[in-house]
């Protein structure tokens, strides 16, 4: 059954791309383009996807690479003066 009519990928196709890594919605679309154009296959994706339907990969999404690293420069105090000699 078909799951994006607009670019034609299916049930299969989402579980095969969840099999190999694609464990978000986000990652999906950037496997196949599901979910990227009118949007309304976004929640069939989720309900495929469902929780611990794959492992968790957020390490692997680059929005949360992103947003950890920033958060952890932020979180890290400069040295010190006695710190740096």
């Amino acid at each position: 059954m078909y799951v994006c009519s607009c670019f034609g990928i299916t049930e299969q196709q989402v579980r095969q791309h969840a099999e190999t890594g694609a464990c978000t919605p986000r990652q999906i679309a950037g496997a196949c383009k599901a979910g990227t154009d009118c949007g309304s296959c976004v929640r069939k994706i989720q309900a495929l996807l469902g929780r611990g339907a794959c492992p968790r990969r957020e390490a692997l999404d680059p929005v949360v690479l992103t947003t950890a690293a920033a958060t952890a420069a932020a979180s890290v105090p400069a040295p010190t003066a006695a710190e740096a000699a």
